[in-house]
C-alpha cells in the first residue's frame, strides 16, 4: 500500500472515530441507563449510561456507505456488500431496541439468526474450513448451518464478555487493528477496509468506557461487534487468492471466545441454566476476587496483543505447523483459568452468581 494511500485511509478513520466520540457523547447526555437493580448480574452499584456502542455502530456504517460509494477495489460483489450493510443495520436495530426494553434471550436468540440468514442470503456462507491435519473441508449441504452456527455463536460470546469496564471494547479494537494490518498485507481490501472502520469505532468509544466507565457499550455494541467479526471472518475465507484464513479471527479474539466457551461449558456441567444471569465468567470472577478492573481489562489486551502476534506468524507457517499456533494461546488461557482459580480459593469464592 502506498503511503499516501495509507495516510487518507487513516486520517478517514480519524474522522470515523470522531463520528463515534460524538454519537457517545450524545448517548451520555440523553441517556439509556442500566439499572443495577434490575440485573443480578452486573458489577456495577449505580445507573450508568449504556448503549455507547451506537457511535461504533454509527462509525461503521457510514465508513462502508463511503467505501461502496467511492472504492470498488474494495468492495465484495454487491449483494455480499449490501448483505453485510443490511445484516449489520438489523442486528444493531434490534440491539439498540433489547437496551431500552430488555427482550428475553430467546428473543435475541431469534434475531440474532434472522440477521445471519440475511448475511448468508446474500451469499456470504462459509462453503469449506482449512483444517490442521485434515486440510480442505468441503461443508457441501452443512455450510449454512456452520455459518450460521459460527455468527449466532462469535455473536453472543462476545456480547457475554461485555460486563467490565474497558475489557471488550479495548480487546476488540486491537483485534481489528491487527485485522487490518493482517489483511492489508495479504491484499484483503474489504476486511481491511471494514475492521478498520470498527477499530476508529471502537477508539472514539473507548475512552469513555474505560474505568470508571461513564458509559457502557450496551447489546448495541456488543452484538454488533461480534456480529460483524463473525462476518468478517466468513468473508475473509472467501478470498483464497488472498490467503486470510477464516480461523484468523478466532486466532484474534480466542481470549473471548475461551472465557466464554468455558464458562459455558462449566454451567452445563454443573446443571445451572445457561441462559440465566450470572456473574461466574473468568474475568468476573478474577474481579470478584480483588484483581482490579482494570488490571483485569488489560490482561485480555494483553491475550490479544500475543494472539495478534500468533495470527501474523499463523500466515507464514507450513500447512502441517499451522495446527501448532493455537496452543500458544491454549496455553496462555489455561494458565489464566488456573491463576483464577487461586485468586478464587484465596478469596474464598465458589461459581455462585
Amino acid at each position: 500500500m502506498q503511503l499516501h494511500a495509507l495516510a487518507q485511509h487513516l486520517a478517514f478513520a480519524l474522522s470515523l472515530a470522531g463520528v463515534s466520540a460524538v454519537a457517545v457523547r450524545a448517548m451520555i447526555r440523553w441517556p439509556i441507563l442500566d439499572d443495577p437493580a434490575r440485573r443480578a448480574a452486573t458489577a456495577h452499584t449505580k445507573p450508568t449510561p449504556k448503549g455507547g456502542g451506537v457511535g461504533v455502530v454509527l462509525a461503521f456504517v457510514l465508513g462502508m456507505l463511503v467505501l461502496y460509494a467511492q472504492a470498488n477495489y474494495a468492495r465484495v460483489a454487491g449483494p455480499q456488500f449490501l448483505g453485510v450493510i443490511l445484516a449489520a443495520v438489523a442486528i444493531a436495530g434490534v440491539a439498540l431496541a433489547d437496551d431500552i426494553l430488555d427482550f428475553r434471550f430467546v428473543v435475541k436468540l431469534g434475531a440474532q439468526a434472522a440477521a445471519a440468514c440475511v448475511a448468508l442470503g446474500s451469499g456470504l456462507v462459509l462453503q469449506r474450513l482449512s483444517i490442521p491435519w485434515l486440510g480442505d473441508l468441503q461443508l457441501a449441504w452443512a455450510a449454512p448451518l456452520v455459518t450460521l452456527f459460527w455468527i449466532v455463536g462469535c455473536t453472543n460470546a462476545v456480547n457475554f464478555m461485555d460486563g467490565l469496564d474497558g475489557l471488550v471494547a479495548g480487546t476488540l479494537l486491537i483485534a481489528c487493528i491487527a485485522l487490518a494490518v493482517i489483511s492489508a498485507g495479504q491484499g484483503g481490501w474489504f476486511v481491511y477496509a471494514a475492521s478498520l472502520f470498527l477499530a476508529a469505532g471502537f477508539a472514539g468509544f473507548l475512552p469513555f468506557n474505560w474505568h470508571p466507565a461513564r458509559i457502557f457499550m450496551g447489546d448495541v455494541g456488543s452484538q454488533f461487534a461480534g456480529f460483524m467479526l463473525a462476518v468478517l471472518a466468513v468473508a475473509a475465507a472467501r478470498f483464497d487468492a488472498m490467503q486470510v484464513s477464516f480461523l484468523i479471527v478466532p486466532l484474534l479474539i480466542f481470549g473471548l471466545l475461551y472465557d466464554a466457551c468455558f464458562t459455558l461449558a462449566r454451567r452445563a456441567l454443573m446443571g445451572e441454566g445457561i441462559a440465566t444471569p450470572h456473574r461466574t465468567h473468568l474475568y468476573q470472577m478474577a474481579q470478584r476476587s480483588g484483581m482490579p478492573v482494570r488490571g483485569v481489562a488489560l490482561a485480555h489486551w494483553g491475550f490479544t496483543c500475543f494472539q495478534a502476534d500468533l495470527a501474523a506468524i499463523f500466515l507464514q507457517l507450513p500447512a502441517q505447523w499451522k495446527p501448532f499456533v493455537v496452543l500458544p494461546a491454549l496455553t496462555v488461557q489455561l494458565a489464566w483459568t488456573l491463576y483464577v482459580l487461586r485468586r478464587m480459593r484465596r478469596a474464598g469464592l465458589g461459581w455462585k452468581a
